[in-house]
């Protein structure tokens, strides 16, 4: 039973990110941003801050990883990317704990990985055991990781993911947040990856001058 009620709640977790592609409530319309009315204070003062709102299961998500992260590489130096793991249903919450405990032990270099395992060689990675497994796999050591991911720091990190997402309204993946003040995304700059990135190059001067 246990199992059956794990597997139902990984499938609803997937099927809410594949299937959420951008936010469906601002994909209406021909402009390929968002305002957010009023504009959201930033957490990294003096910063451009860009949010990039995602989740492991999305598929679109995966797909964009690498893309972000050479965007990353170029970026301004007075903007700062900061990944904000979605979750749209408690199945999902683990997830949200492993990229912050990931964050913690200072293996960022895990983030793809997970992407890989997951939508690549399709491990069933949706709850602590399965993370906590693989994880030490990649050479992390498991007593760490099991401190770190119920770790009052790591919920702190997730308690405030969730603010942001629900700050900016997020109802869909990945999405990209510019300096508190616009919403992006693929489907909004057309259906289009790079389009998504290209459209908060142009945002970020904008987030500037307001």
């Amino acid at each position: 039973m246990q199992f059956s009620t794990l597997t139902r709640l990984a499938a609803a977790a997937a099927l809410a990110a594949s299937t959420l592609f951008a936010p469906a409530s601002q994909a209406q319309g021909a402009q390929p941003y968002v305002a957010i009315n009023p504009p959201l204070p930033s957490d990294t003062p003096g910063k451009v801050e860009v949010l990039e709102f995602f989740a492991y299961t999305c598929p679109h998500c995966a797909t964009m990883e690498p893309l972000v992260h050479e965007w990353a590489k170029t970026a301004p130096s007075d903007v700062v990317l900061k990944q904000v793991p979605v979750a749209f249903n408690a199945g999902m919450k683990p997830l949200q704990q492993l990229y912050y405990t990931l964050q913690t032990l200072n293996r960022p270099d895990l983030h793809a990985k997970v992407f890989t395992a997951m939508h690549v060689e399709r491990k069933r990675m949706f709850d602590k055991k399965a993370m906590g497994d693989w994880a030490a796999e990649q050479g992390v050591d498991r007593a760490k990781f099991d401190s770190v991911f119920d770790s009052f720091s790591v919920q702190t990190q997730v308690q405030r993911a969730d603010q942001l997402a629900q700050a900016y309204n997020i109802d869909g993946t990945p999405a990209f947040g510019v300096g508190g003040k616009f919403l992006t995304s693929p489907a909004l700059a057309g259906n289009s990856y790079q389009g998504a990135l290209q459209q908060v190059d142009k945002l970020i001067p904008m987030a500037r001058q307001q």
